[in-house]
C-alpha cells in the first residue's frame, strides 16, 4: 500500500473563491507566481509551476470537490498520483481538505513541504492577509 498525505487548512474565503484560486489559470498564476494553465473541464489537462506539475482533471464539482491525476516532472514517465481537494464552507470560511495518494516511494516529505509552501501558504497570503 502506498503512502498518502492528508492535510487541511481553514481559508478566510468562500468555497467558490478558494475553488476558483485552484482551478482558474489567471487566479492560480497571480497567487503562486510561475506560469500555470488549468482546464476547468473534467478530463482537461493542467500544467502548474511552469510545467513542473502536470496532469488531468478526473472530477470537478464546483465549490465542492476536485480530483486530479497529478505528477511531477521529476517522476518516471507515466507515473501519476491522485490528488483530491474538498471544500466545506461555514460562516464565510472554507475548510479545504487535501488527500494525496499513489505517489512514488520516498516522495512524502518533499510533497508535504510542497503542499505547505506552494498551496497552503499561498492561499493564506491571498485570503487571510
Amino acid at each position: 500500500m502506498s503512502e498518502r498525505i492528508e492535510q487541511q487548512k481553514v481559508v478566510n474565503a468562500s468555497a467558490a473563491d478558494v475553488y476558483a484560486a485552484l482551478t482558474q489559470s489567471a487566479v492560480f498564476r497571480e497567487m503562486t507566481g510561475p506560469p500555470a494553465e488549468i482546464s476547468d473541464d473534467e478530463g482537461g489537462q493542467f500544467s502548474l509551476f511552469g510545467g513542473f506539475i502536470t496532469g488531468r482533471n478526473i472530477e470537478l464539482v464546483p465549490d465542492v470537490r476536485m480530483v486530479q491525476a497529478w505528477r511531477s516532472e521529476s517522476w518516471d514517465d507515466g507515473v501519476y498520483s491522485i490528488v483530491s481537494f474538498s471544500f466545506e464552507e461555514t460562516d464565510g470560511k472554507t475548510l479545504v481538505k487535501l488527500v494525496h495518494a499513489g505517489f512514488p516511494a520516498g516522495q512524502k516529505p518533499h510533497l508535504e513541504e510542497g503542499w505547505q509552501k506552494n498551496y497552503w501558504s499561498k492561499l493564506a497570503e491571498k485570503f487571510n492577509a
